[in-house]
């Protein structure tokens, strides 16, 4: 390969100090060096880079597209060296973590914020996961880290849990116009099973999917996402319990109507999660951080 790092540094120095002098002085050479190193760049390319006019030299238009590019490599290059050193000092390339449906994403991203904020160099990578597929996640190795996995942790070694919720609570809720809105007091089961349920399928890829609050032989509606599900609800196609977080809003506009049933949706505990194989820097940051009340308060109130 005809172009090196050490040429690209070269192309930068004399570029921005003007002179083969001032970029020698620069990168601590000496300007023969550097006039050796262009000359032979320019020699194996056929091409010349630099309009020269007596000691100042100034980068033609195939030089400029040259160094354009080239400083992209630099920085690539000098982040990578980072981000290896910080490897080395016990910080993950990449941490990938799951967040429960129950959970609103934006409510972690001041958590995000802060932890890019001291300059770690992880990459993140987020997923949504849905009931059982949160604790899937780990059992695959799909997520090192998940928040908000709801439930009984799966029987499989290998993912340590704190509490992160202790109840959430779900609001049944239907559109104005539903046909269960005519039905006074308390909604039986045996209504409920005369109508489609709105889900949000389960994400699982290995472990056993879970459902809670539909009946057996229940007409369903799946949709992609939880607010795919609450529009769904809103128009109408079914019936279903949301995040308090999600109903709330849509109740108080007049868009859903919320029902008492008579066996209502049980609570359920959420957890944060991790696989104890991983024993990154970044995930223990993130594990300590959620362990504190303010923390995990911000992220599931209401829930």
């Amino acid at each position: 390969m005809k172009i090196s790092l050490d040429l690209l540094l070269i192309l930068d120095a004399i570029e921005r100090h003007g002179s083969f002098t001032a970029a020698a002085a620069s990168l601590h050479r000496v300007p023969s060096a550097l006039s050796h190193a262009i000359a032979k760049l320019e020699g194996d390319l056929g091409i010349t880079l630099f309009q020269r006019e007596g000691r100042r030299a100034t980068l033609n238009e195939a030089g400029r597209t040259l160094l354009d590019d080239g400083r992209h490599l630099l920085r690539a290059a000098s982040e990578l060296e980072r981000r290896v050193q910080r490897i080395a000092d016990g910080w993950e390339a990449e941490l990938r973590i799951a967040i429960d449906a129950v959970i609103p994403i934006d409510r972690f991203f001041p958590l995000l914020k802060r932890f890019y904020a001291a300059g770690c160099g992880t990459q993140i990578k987020l997923s949504g996961e849905v009931l059982g597929g949160t604790w899937d996640a780990l059992a695959t190795g799909r997520a090192d880290l998940a928040i908000g996995a709801p439930g009984d942790p799966p029987s499989r070694s290998g993912i340590a849990t704190r509490p992160l919720c202790p109840r959430t609570h779900f609001v049944f809720a239907i559109a104005p116009d539903h046909p269960l809105t005519a039905w006074e007091g308390i909604i039986p089961a045996s209504q409920l099973l005369r109508h489609r349920a709105v889900v949000v399928a389960d994400t699982s890829q290995e472990l056993d999917a879970r459902t809670i609050g539909l009946l057996e032989g229940q007409d369903t509606l799946r949709v992609p996402d939880i607010r795919a599900k609450v529009a769904a609800q809103v128009a109408g196609l079914g019936i279903g319990h949301l995040p308090c977080w999600l109903a709330e809003p849509e109740i108080a506009a007049g868009r859903l109507v919320e029902r008492q049933l008579a066996n209502p949706r049980p609570a359920i505990p959420l957890h944060t999660a991790w696989r104890t194989r991983q024993d990154g820097r970044a995930l223990q940051w993130f594990v300590d951080e959620l362990n504190r009340p303010e923390v995990s308060g911000t992220l599931t109130e209401g829930l």
